[in-house]
Parts: C-alpha cells; structure tokens; sequence
C-alpha cells in the first residue's frame, strides 16, 4: 500500500460514515422529535381523564377510584344551562351560516356583477381579524348603533358573521369542479333554474355543505372570545362558563366533562373513519 493511500482512507471514512449513518441518525432525531410533540401535546389529556377518576376533590395525589364526579356534573344545573345555550347558538350558527355560505358561494360562481372581486374579499375578512377585535366592535355596534340587547340573538349573529366564511370556501372549492354544462343539460332535460339548483347542484356541493356545516357548529361550540363580549348572564356558554370555574381553582367536574369530550371526539373520528373504508371501493 502507498503512503497516499492511508490517507485516502481516512479521508473517506467520514463521508462512508455520513452516508452509511446519516440517515439512520436523522430517523432517530426525527423520531425522538415526533414522539415528544406528542408526549407534550397528550400526557396531559391523558392525566386528566385519569385524574376524573380520583376520588380527591384536590387532584394532588391519587386516593382512589370514583364515578362521583361524573355524577355530580349531571347534576350540576349552571354547566348543564350553559351547555344548553352552547348548543343553542351553535345550531342556529350552523343553519344560518350554512345557508349564507352555500348560498354566497354560488353567486359569486354563478353571476357577474360590478365589485364582485371586493367583495369577495371582504367576505373573508373575519377569517383573518383578530378575535378580540371582532368582539368589541361586534360589541360595539349591537350596544351603540343597533340598540340590541346582548345575550342568545346577538351571539348567533356574531358567531355567524365569523363561521360562514369558512362555509363559503369550502363550497368555493368544491365549485370549482364543478362541470359547467351540467346546469344547462338539466334545463334541457325540461327543469328549470330553480330545480336544476336543489335537484343537481346541491346534490353535487352536498360534501362541502356538510363539512363547511360541520366546521360552523365546532367553531361556534368552542369560541370564547367574541362570546365574551357579546353574552348576558342568562346565555353564558359553557366554554365561559369552564373558564369562570377554572379561574376559581380546580374542580374534578371540569376533569369529568373534558374527558367526555375527548371520549365524544375520538368516537366520531373513529365513525368517520369507519365510513369512509365503507364507501370506498
């Protein structure tokens, strides 16, 4: 062997070991990084459904099994009024924004008139604006200009002026594969505007409608902050009314509801995934 030659070999080594190692090593660090985020994003979900079940009202240190908890928020009249009002201003958000959406999103599909790109821009606004800024001038205008008394009527109209943007792009969206001689080969086939609408188009936008539905109905359930600045004491909803008793101190109930919650969330998620294996071929 020459003289060169170990030197050769050395100075290939590190890139024989990069090459050979590298992607092992980032496999690990990847994997490491992965298994922290959700460590940190789940250990604590996880505490809490463990901790609904401790018998201690503290939540210190574990003193036993318990189903109390669990029985005490079924009896607990102030959460079960404020999850009442919950879904009463996300249903009528829902209805309301979906219709609004479905409804905004065809016209600007279907027709042309003078602003239209404006406006469509300004239909997006409460997507971006901050939450806190809505609620006061939402605020604002329901005490000052519009002399509307705060509570049930004005926290639907400001949960939809920031849900039914959402509605309206996923129709968009949908609209956009939308074949464009579909609406004229049913008026040939003798129906008319209207029930070319209901009959073909609607059936067609049917997915976004109920995923923009969706979407409405979450958002509206867990908003806090327009909520705040548009309540009365008799429509308090249950993420407000979460966060008065959380501020006073812990309470094994709001362990108890969270994990109904989670329990609610995974066996929808699991629904869903187990019909659309269904539908698919």
């Amino acid at each position: 062997m020459s003289a060169a030659d170990p030197g050769m070999a050395a100075s290939s080594f590190p890139a024989f070991f990069r090459k050979i190692h590298g992607p092992v090593v980032q496999r690990w660090l990847f994997g490491a990084w992965t298994i922290g985020v959700f460590a940190f994003l789940y250990i604590p979900i996880l505490l809490l459904i463990i901790f609904s079940f401790n018998n201690s009202k503290l939540n210190i240190r574990w003193e036993g099994f318990t189903w109390k908890w669990y029985g005490e928020l079924f009896t607990n009249a102030p959460i079960l009024h404020a999850f009442q009002n919950s879904l009463i201003v996300a249903t009528a958000t829902m209805v309301i924004s979906t219709a609004l959406g479905t409804i905004g999103a065809w016209m600007l599909y279907r027709y042309r008139f003078p602003f239209q790109r404006a406006i469509g821009l300004l239909i997006f606004i409460p997507m971006v604006i901050p939450e806190v800024l809505m609620g006061v001038s939402m605020r604002a205008e329901f005490v000052h200009l519009l002399k509307l008394p705060l509570g049930h009527v004005a926290m639907i109209i400001a949960h939809t002026t920031f849900c039914f943007p959402f509605v309206l792009v996923g129709v968009q969206a949908r609209l956009q594969g939308l074949d464009p001689f579909l609406e004229e080969a049913a008026q040939d086939l003798g129906a008319t505007p209207a029930q070319a609408f209901w009959k073909v188009i609607v059936p067609y936008l049917f997915p976004a409608i109920v995923s923009g539905a969706l979407m409405s109905f979450t958002l509206s359930l867990d908003e806090y902050i327009v909520s705040i600045f548009t309540t009365n004491a008799q429509s308090q909803t249950l993420p407000l009314k979460v966060y008065g008793m959380a501020k006073v101190g812990l309470n094994p109930q709001l362990n108890a509801l969270s994990t109904l919650f989670v329990i609610g969330t995974v066996v929808l998620v699991i629904a869903s995934e187990l019909l659309t294996r269904r539908k698919s071929p």
